[in-house]
């Protein structure tokens, strides 16, 4: 009995490739990791920064009122955007919900109240300056992307095939409501015009919930991240560039009003 002729069996060998990211250095660097928040100890002391720059705000302009009231318009400028927006979408507000909050705004008030130098130290310390105003610009950042993308879930689609403004309102709120706070305030925060704060959280949450909920993040890797990287790029290097503009302004003011081209009462801007 002859013996059977046995065919080879081809096999069908399927070899995934590996996707190669041509970005992926945008975020996998040192300062992106530590910008975007990750790590619990990184975005408490970020926090801490946020509201000891809100801080120093609250204590130049209410620096003669007692200190509960102090301590009430900080809590409220720190977390005006965390008490809007929750109450828009149905939630609970930040100050209420997550106790890193009340922690760091108390930690910073008593900073600030019992140490009262500290006012002077910032006022003349560039270097503390920019380190607490990235602190600041960095967490209202993550605060804006944080709202921007949790209400674009919670908000049902309406006349788009996703919700268009309902997001980028909450989000740019997010990012300026403490503004608006107390809201005795009414509209004077924005009668000569939106500061740089208001225009950034705009500007940012209207790019970022665009870029996100269309096809232009389509292919990208970890899109949600490289968007929250260029928001907090942006939001950085337009807060000195702002504030080179307002200075050269009053400046340029100040040189006219020597001058005697205009009066002391007249608006130069």
């Amino acid at each position: 009995m002859g013996a059977k002729n046995s065919s080879p069996v081809e096999l069908d060998v399927i070899v995934e490739e590996s996707v190669v990211d041509p970005t992926a250095w945008m975020i996998e660097n040192p300062l992106a990791e530590t910008f975007l928040l990750h790590d619990f100890p990184v975005k408490f002391m970020f926090l801490l920064g946020y509201t000891f720059y809100t801080g120093i705000k609250i204590f130049k302009s209410y620096g003669d009122k007692p200190a509960s009231y102090k301590f009430t318009a900080m809590a409220m400028a720190c977390t005006g955007g965390g008490l809007i927006v929750p109450i828009f979408l149905n939630g609970m507000p930040v100050f209420i919900s997550n106790d890193a909050y009340p922690i760091a705004i108390g930690t910073s008030f008593a900073l600030l109240h019992y140490f009262p130098v500290l006012l002077d130290v910032y006022a003349h310390s560039d270097i503390l300056k920019a380190v607490v105003t990235v602190m600041y610009e960095v967490t209202r950042a993550y605060v804006v992307v944080l709202f921007t993308s949790s209400s674009a879930k919670v908000i049902s689609a309406s006349l788009f095939s996703y919700p268009v403004f309902g997001p980028i309102v909450c989000g740019a709120i997010s990012g300026v409501g403490g503004a608006f706070m107390p809201f005795s305030k009414g509209l004077d925060p924005i009668k000569d015009g939106l500061d740089y704060k208001m225009l950034t959280a705009v500007i940012g949450a209207t790019c970022y919930h665009i870029f996100m909920s269309t096809s232009l993040s389509d292919g990208c890797i970890e899109a949600k991240e490289k968007a929250h990287i260029h928001m907090t790029l942006f939001f950085r290097i337009d807060c000195p560039l702002s504030n080179f503009r307002v200075r050269a302004q009053k400046e340029k003011g100040l040189a006219m009003m020597k001058g005697g081209s205009i009066s002391p009462g007249e608006n130069y801007v």
